[in-house]
């Protein structure tokens, strides 16, 4: 091997060093005999202790036969692109990745296979929270129309049954007109419950930390049978500016259908980090709390998991389908979001809010 060589293979290594994507190099044994620090960083692991493991054992396929998949593109010299696959790191969290696979059979060099991994779980969420903004505007949008249309409606009944029962000669007949009165009431409340709150948040310095143990506190009375509520807090979140009243309210909304769906023999968990560098929809921030509500109940049905912020939607039997939509309205109201990731046996809503002023 020549010393032009051997310079040649140690520029391609520094190149492959200071590139962003993940490459992996797999001999013509697909074990693992290169990966640059973009791999490490994205499986969360170091060389020492991938080096030799087998492409089967790092890389996942969407038929589940990694290596047949490998062979044969070794055999075709064709490479292949899977899309929106998931890896799994460490602590067996997952991440989504774009995948190619190219055949090594250059002159000269030994076969093998170069794998490229491109992380695209920041571009999805991205998408998805974009997604979740415009629902909940268009969502707000209908209801401030139909709120318009029926609560003019809601008045006149409401004053012609008053009218109604002070004319009555008969005292027994004014049980309709309550009747009516009493359901123009009840509908007025329910529009009102739907519109959120008419005024401004009221801003101040406060804790999260507060937030959540007075939320705390509230569900240990309401669900004094159980589920257990643990708490797993970051001490090192700082104050952020905002109405604590509404925080509570939406963490209230979230932690109860929490503790409704563990049927009172379960787990709540309340958790608290920061994230440094941190996109909610298409802003960037430089700190950003994330608060996670997790309950270890049956999870949220398959059919309304992309549904569950709008209003009237509900898993629960008798539910309003309310909690989540104004939950989500008291959040974007702070320059935040709600999101939900939900399974059998786990079901967990992530809170993100900005911890700098959007004008920061």
């Amino acid at each position: 091997m020549t010393a032009q060589t051997i310079d040649t293979r140690s520029l391609e290594r520094t190149i492959l060093d200071h590139v962003n994507m993940a490459v992996l190099l797999f001999d013509q044994d697909l074990r693992l005999e290169y990966l640059n620090p973009a791999a490490e960083i994205l499986f969360e692991a170091s060389a020492r202790h991938l080096l030799g493991q087998t492409a089967a054992d790092l890389l996942p396929c969407p038929e589940g036969r990694v290596e047949a998949r490998l062979v044969a593109a070794l055999c075709s010299r064709h490479p292949f692109t899977e899309r929106e696959i998931n890896v799994t790191v460490a602590d067996g969290r997952t991440k989504t990745v774009n995948c190619t696979v190219q055949p090594m059979h250059h002159c000269g060099a030994d076969e093998g296979v170069l794998v490229e991994l491109y992380q695209v779980d920041r571009q999805l969420r991205i998408t998805r929270e974009e997604h979740l903004l415009t629902q909940h505007r268009a969502t707000q949008a209908l209801i401030r129309g139909l709120a318009h249309e029926i609560k003019n409606p809601l008045g006149g009944l409401r004053g012609a049954a008053q009218l109604l029962e002070q004319e009555l000669p008969d005292p027994a007949l004014c049980e309709y007109t309550r009747i009516i009165i009493d359901e123009a009431d009840r509908l007025q409340s329910l529009v009102d419950r739907m519109l959120g709150p008419n005024r401004l948040p009221q801003r101040e310095a406060l804790n999260i930390h507060d937030v959540l143990e007075h939320v705390r506190g509230l569900i240990l009375a309401e669900f004094p049978r159980g589920p257990e509520v643990v708490r797993d807090y970051d001490p090192s979140i700082p104050d952020l500016m905002a109405d604590g009243d509404r925080l509570i309210q939406a963490f209230l909304n979230l932690a109860r259908n929490a503790a409704t769906a563990t049927g009172g023999e379960g787990r709540v968990e309340l958790r608290t980090r920061v994230l440094r560098q941190f996109t909610i929809g298409n802003r960037r921030y430089r700190l950003v709390l994330q608060a996670q509500v997790r309950d270890d109940g049956p999870g949220i049905a398959e059919d309304i998991r992309d549904k569950i912020f709008f209003p009237m939607v509900s898993g629960k039997q008798g539910g309003t389908g309310l909690g989540l939509p104004i939950a989500q309205e008291l959040i974007n109201q702070h320059g935040g979001l709600i999101e939900c990731e939900s399974r059998p046996g786990e079901t967990v809503f992530f809170v993100y809010l900005p911890l700098e002023s959007e004008h920061a």
